[in-house]
């Protein structure tokens, strides 16, 4: 068993010292085999996998999974791919994978074939891993996740045990269950959950970095469609130090493209930054160091919770200031133009939803751009409170924060400019909100919750902050992006 240097210190050798004898080598960086001693390894972990795809993701996934101590059979219709596999040849340049695939084939434990049936009818759990290539109008081919799922259905048909079926190629949210449960249902004749597995395990391996990726990975998702599956998954990963985390296939499938926009986004700005630093007589790479270096917000969870649109006195404010400054250096700022762009799509999803109610007579709960404060500037709620008013919804507004009579300096100035008729719309008492409103908004979660205890009869709900988590959209509750 080969594996990365380090890889041992953050592991419990407890888990290691049961069982075969396998090899652990160790080498930095590019993986270039240093020494091996030999480990006991517990043959409780020890399943037998077919990899369907020996591509990419397939190759380094076969060959590490062999590296594991498993038996591997990896599965392509290109005999051009499994008779060099075979020979021990990597069908990629990777650095490492030369060497597991060598170790695999000279320890028989990995394998290469085009017999599909030989492949399932020989081992208990698939993991397919073929592409899902762009059309030339953008949407996803998934003619190859097809095939497969054809292919593994008519194996399992024959097949008297129980087979777990594994999607690792890149499918939007839906095709699970759309396109792969079908196929496998119509050819193999049996049921899903019942007559065979099924789970979406998302891959996150980086080309060059892949198999450092699959050792120590950032996170390891598992869709659940039946528990025997996501426990032979478990069973597998369970030497990683990091905690699987089991949701439901369509969230696994949504993850992965998270992941990746995610990914493109942050390259995309940090471009767009350098560019602008760069015009400005800046090193956009100092920039970018520094930003990293906080953990707390830029770093982090912080902001990344779906909800309403930003506001108060700084993010507005200073995107309109560097996009301005940017204008002048002649530098373009589309990432910075679409940001203000899909801020303002929130405010108009927001009023959307209320006026889809059909209802004329308005509560909203909070008005300042955040909880405990009384910060009106460029809040979002005040947008929507002006829009809902100019065109013509009777509204009354609550915020035990906000008092008119109090405000003073810019925060008066704002209201005087963008919300004079403010004080005959605000109340300090929520009852007057709750016997006016056919809807109430929800714009305040500590105040959204006083509501709650006074409101228990029908009247639509439309949450802008998410006030319980465990509660997504439905007839009379609508939650603005869950």
């Amino acid at each position: 068993m080969l594996i990365p240097r380090g890889y041992l210190s953050s592991r419990n050798s407890d888990e290691l010292l049961n069982g075969a004898v396998v090899f652990i080598g160790l080498y930095p960086a590019p993986f270039s085999i240093r020494a091996s001693i030999s480990l006991s390894f517990s043959r409780n972990s020890l399943m037998q996998i077919s990899v369907f795809g020996i591509g990419y993701v397939g190759a380094v996934s076969a060959a590490c999974l062999a590296n594991d101590g498993h038996n591997v059979i990896a599965v392509d219709p290109n005999p051009q791919k499994v008779e060099p596999l075979n020979a021990g040849i990597s069908p990629i340049v990777e650095p490492g994978l030369s060497d597991f695939i060598q170790s695999g084939i000279r320890n028989k434990r990995l394998t290469a074939t085009s017999d599909v049936r030989e492949a399932v009818n020989g081992t208990d759990i698939s993991f397919v891993c073929v592409g899902t290539p762009s059309r030339s109008n953008g949407s996803l081919d998934t003619a190859y996740v097809t095939a497969a799922a054809e292919q593994i259905g008519a194996a399992i048909r024959e097949k008297n045990s129980f087979h777990s079926v594994v999607m690792r190629s890149t499918i939007l949210p839906g095709t699970m269950e759309s396109i792969v449960l079908p196929a496998l249902e119509r050819a193999s004749g049996r049921q899903a959950g019942v007559g065979f597995g099924v789970a979406y395990y998302p891959e996150f391996l980086r080309e060059s970095t892949a198999i450092a990726d699959y050792y120590d990975p950032g996170a390891i998702i598992f869709g659940r469609h039946d528990q025997m599956t996501v426990d032979r998954l478990l069973e597998i990963h369970k030497i990683f130090k990091v905690e699987p985390r089991v949701v439901s296939i369509r969230t696994a499938e949504a993850v992965k493209y998270t992941n990746n926009a995610w990914h493109a986004l942050k390259i995309s700005f940090a471009n767009e930054i350098g560019n602008i630093c760069k015009e400005a007589g800046i090193d956009g790479h100092a920039v970018m160091d520094v930003l990293c270096a906080d953990n707390r917000l830029n770093i982090s969870k912080a902001y990344l919770k779906p909800g309403f649109a930003f506001g108060g006195s700084c993010l507005p404010k200073d995107l309109r200031a560097l996009r301005f400054a940017a204008r002048k250096l002649d530098v373009p700022t589309p990432i910075l133009d679409a940001t203000m762009q899909a801020n303002e799509e929130q405010l108009r999803r927001a009023y959307s939803m209320v006026a889809a109610t059909g209802k004329r007579r308005i509560g909203i709960i909070g008005l300042s751009f955040k909880p405990e404060t009384d910060d009106l500037r460029e809040s979002p709620l005040v947008e929507l409170a002006e829009r809902l008013f100019g065109r013509g919804y009777d509204i009354r507004i609550y915020d035990p924060n906000i008092q008119v009579s109090k405000l003073t300096g810019a925060n008066l100035q704002f209201v005087k400019a963008h919300l004079p008729h403010l004080a005959s719309l605000l109340t300090t008492d929520i009852n007057e909100v709750v016997d006016h409103a056919e809807v109430f908004v929800l714009g305040n979660r500590d105040e959204a919750k006083r509501l709650m205890d006074v409101v228990s009869d029908d009247r639509p709900l439309i949450d802008l902050v998410r006030i319980d988590q465990a509660r997504c959209s439905g007839d009379l509750y609508q939650g603005i992006c869950w």
